[in-house]
């Protein structure tokens, strides 16, 4: 299985897979049928409070996975985890989407890393 992560406004590419936007609100200007989102798990989306904390701040990245980690090992979650792992055991290839600028330092990539380490468990 792969996992890749990539900005919600980038057009979609064929190698895509599964798209999932794993944001709290839809992004700002995009059209939904252009989108080409099939799956919107925004349960998996860091809490606004946390999000607000980060302000995708470089220097607060490792303590912001850290945080959203607890967040997504939170029973809140689970229902929406295992939506992804059904995703992820029948799709080769699944894109995670997010709205943020920064493709470094975001909750998608931070959710990729953690799922890479052996996720929910």
């Amino acid at each position: 299985m792969t996992i890749r992560v990539r900005r919600a406004y980038d057009p979609p590419a064929a190698g895509d897979g599964c798209r999932v936007l794993v944001d709290r609100l839809w992004p700002r200007g995009l059209a939904r049928e252009n989108a080409r989102i099939e799956h919107w798990l925004r349960e998996l989306a860091p809490s606004h409070e946390l999000r607000r904390w980060f302000a995708h701040e470089p220097a607060r990245w490792n303590e912001f996975r850290l945080r959203y980690a607890d967040e997504l090992r939170a029973p809140a979650t689970a229902a929406a985890l295992a939506e992804l792992r059904g995703l992820l055991a029948a799709h080769p290839v699944l894109t995670l989407l997010h709205g943020a600028r920064d493709t470094t330092h975001n909750n998608a990539e931070a959710l990729r890393q953690w799922l890479a380490r052996g996720g929910p468990s």
